[in-house]
């Protein structure tokens, strides 16, 4: 809404249907990215983010499993801040390059939202997924004493709990982040909360700590392809890598739920479709 004052001292208000504008759809072939510096910067920013955050977060999980006392270390609500409170610090720092997926699920569901171009989002998965062995490589080799013998930060079904019960968590859990990601940098949101530039980062990082305390008695919790791939690489366990399709699935299909959820009902990209076909008589 604008305001102009006449020259007879009048106020005239004009109104806009939108104060924000809607990105349009990103191209399904775009060979023009590969000749963009911007274009790899991103995919550097992906690893690095990655490495870094695989690092923080399952240095933490090994440093509290190398305690002995019930009440030494951080616990399960340490980790869960060590993982979403790296999200956190790490989509502020990387939003503005890469998008700040740091994860392949993440960057699925903005592809499947024509967010991302599928070249970006093949380039910045495989970035993530070696972020993640690398990061995951360093803490093995700063903590090697411990380990391989405190489970190497792996993903596994616990004991306890079936497949199909730690594929539904995985599958809600990646639901509530991606979902919390397409909220927060909705354009609608973003034109209305850019005076506050935290405000994305902070709920999906939360998102990320709240899921954790859901999950990680059930699977560790993965909700992120990489880092259970990573973890998987360098421990290179038979019982993590029988259960490693479960942290591919499982995000894979919360990132579909998610995107569908977003862009079909709350963005009513269904309803406008379909009153699109009803009005065109050509058609």
């Amino acid at each position: 809404m604008t305001k102009e004052v006449s020259e007879e001292g009048g106020v005239h208000v004009h109104h806009h249907g939108k104060d924000y504008h809607d990105p349009p759809p990103a191209p399904l072939l775009d060979a023009g990215e590969l000749k963009r510096w911007s274009f790899y910067r991103a995919i550097i920013a992906e690893f690095v983010a990655t490495l870094l955050f695989l690092y923080v977060s399952i240095a933490t999980v090994i440093g509290y499993k190398k305690q002995t006392e019930p009440c030494d270390g951080v616990g399960f609500l340490g980790i869960a801040w060590a993982f979403g409170g790296m999200i956190f610090v790490l989509v502020y720092c990387t939003a503005g390059i890469s998008g700040g997926h740091i994860n392949p699920a993440v960057t699925f569901g903005l592809l499947l939202a024509r967010k991302v171009t599928p070249l970006r989002a093949v380039a910045y998965m495989a970035a993530q997924c070696l972020g993640a062995i690398c990061g995951v490589g360093l803490v093995k080799s700063f903590m090697k004493p411990y380990y391989d013998s405190l489970g190497g930060g792996a993903n596994t079904v616990a004991a306890g709990y079936s497949g199909r019960t730690a594929l539904g968590a995985e599958i809600i859990g990646t639901f509530v982040l991606v979902y919390t990601v397409f909220s927060a940098t909705d354009a609608k949101r973003k034109a209305r909360d850019s005076h506050v530039p935290v405000l994305a980062p902070l709920p999906i990082g939360f998102a990320v700590f709240m899921v954790h305390l859901a999950t990680i008695p059930i699977t560790g919790t993965g909700i992120n392809p990489a880092r259970s791939f990573g973890a998987a690489v360098i421990y290179n366990n038979k019982k993590a890598w029988d259960d490693q399709w479960i942290f591919w699935v499982g995000p894979f299909l919360g990132a579909i739920l998610a995107a569908a959820y977003h862009q079909y009902v709350l963005r009513a990209g269904a309803v406008k479709a379909l009153g699109s076909f009803r009005s065109n008589p050509s058609i």
